[in-house]
């Protein structure tokens, strides 16, 4: 472990709002070890943004680490030349260009289709019934594993998270995520002879990409492309309609949901951390790390820095983002951004305002996370 001062955290409370004990890191200890999560935890966002891009210390690659062994070493497991060969294989499914021309329209299609289904009812739970499956309909389409459901999608996704987060060991959470792998790869085997054009599994085996490899990218993508869009969609929602007086700004036309998105990624990141491994001896900000040390890249501690936010535990929708680091800040800069803003800011929540009319929170919305965060539920209701 680095040399670094010791902070002690209640994990539950950590686990339920994470915000609190992260400013008091950043006042504090700044860089500090936490035996609850056996990592030191860098929590300032230019510490973050400065030690992100020095691969040769903090390094990506993690053999023995939980995501490694439990989903292949995909390219987020990778450094240098190795994650740039494969970000550009993907690129074809996941450019800007391709974004707005191929899936924009088939996520819009799906949204409303979701739409029509939930309008007569009249009240349901945003999470489970619109934003997982708006969520999970467009990562069918970007993966090419199109035979999924829906809450297969979901559920996978959520296993894995759970899984690459299992710091305690618990071996229940590990079968789970081990069950969830061994389901992406029989519809990866399904759909491997002729998947969809563009899709991420179409573009690596053009490419010619090693068939481990490509299995390891899936389930990469599904990780971070269910849970993440599923708890932005929902959280969002949930923020704008506490918030009317910004809701009110995108209805007057002084505020777009693009800025809705970007305020509430960085007031509630979803991907709240990176880990890395340290690969060699350094010392950063007065504190050494030795080779093999843990390290907990704390995206959302970044994105409230007080250096870089004024009252940055406030939702303001005018507010800018420029400097948050929702989406990473270096060469692991998440290669599905493009999607995830169209999929959220440019889909899902204009057309749920749009159609469900009176939407309101009906009860409570309980949030949970600190690694990966977003809210569990959200009961809601419109006028039928």
């Amino acid at each position: 472990m680095s040399d670094a001062p010791i902070t002690d955290i209640d994990l539950k409370a950590f686990t339920a709002d994470p915000y609190p004990a992260l400013a008091q890191m950043r006042h504090n200890a700044p860089i500090t070890y936490v035996p609850q999560l056996g990592a030191t935890l860098i929590t300032r966002r230019d510490d973050i943004h400065t030690q992100e891009k020095r691969i040769d210390v903090f390094s990506s690659v993690q053999p023995d680490g939980l995501m490694t062994r439990l989903m292949g070493e995909n390219m987020m497991r990778k450094d240098g030349e190795r994650h740039q060969q494969e970000r550009r294989i993907l690129f074809p499914a996941l450019s800007p260009r391709t974004v707005q021309d191929h899936w924009k329209p088939i996520f819009q299609r799906a949204a409303l289709s979701i739409l029509r289904e939930l309008q007569p009812r009249g009240r349901c739970d945003l999470v489970r019934d619109y934003a997982m499956p708006v969520s999970a309909e467009a990562l069918k389409a970007i993966t090419g594993l199109t035979e999924m459901q829906a809450a297969e999608m979901d559920g996978v996704s959520q296993a894995m998270i759970d899984g690459c987060a299992n710091y305690a060991g618990d071996p229940h959470v590990t079968a789970r995520c081990n069950a969830a792998t061994a389901l992406i790869d029989v519809h990866i085997d399904r759909m491997q002879d002729a998947p969809p054009p563009r899709s991420a599994l179409e573009v690596q085996r053009q490419a010619g990409l090693a068939d481990p490899n490509i299995r390891a990218n899936i389930k990469l993508i599904i990780s971070g492309g269910q849970n993440e869009p599923r708890d932005a969609i929902a959280g969002t929602i949930w923020a704008l309609l506490t918030h009317p007086e910004q809701l009110q700004l995108i209805r007057d036309g002084q505020a777009q949901f693009a800025q809705a998105f970007a305020e509430y990624a960085r007031w509630n990141s979803p991907i709240g951390m990176s880990p890395r491994r340290v690969a060699r001896s350094d010392t950063v900000q007065g504190v050494t790390f030795e080779p093999d040390d843990k390290v907990f890249l704390m995206f959302g501690s970044a994105c409230r820095d007080e250096a870089h936010f004024d009252d940055p535990d406030r939702f303001d929708i005018t507010r800018n983002t420029q400097a948050a680091i929702s989406f990473g800040a270096g060469p692991h800069f998440c290669a599905g951004a493009a999607a995830s803003r169209s999929l959220i800011a440019e889909v899902a929540l204009p057309l749920v305002f749009k159609h469900l009319k009176n939407l309101k929170i009906t009860g409570d919305v309980p949030f949970s996370g600190w690694a990966f965060r977003g809210p569990v539920r959200m009961p809601a209701s419109w006028d039928t």
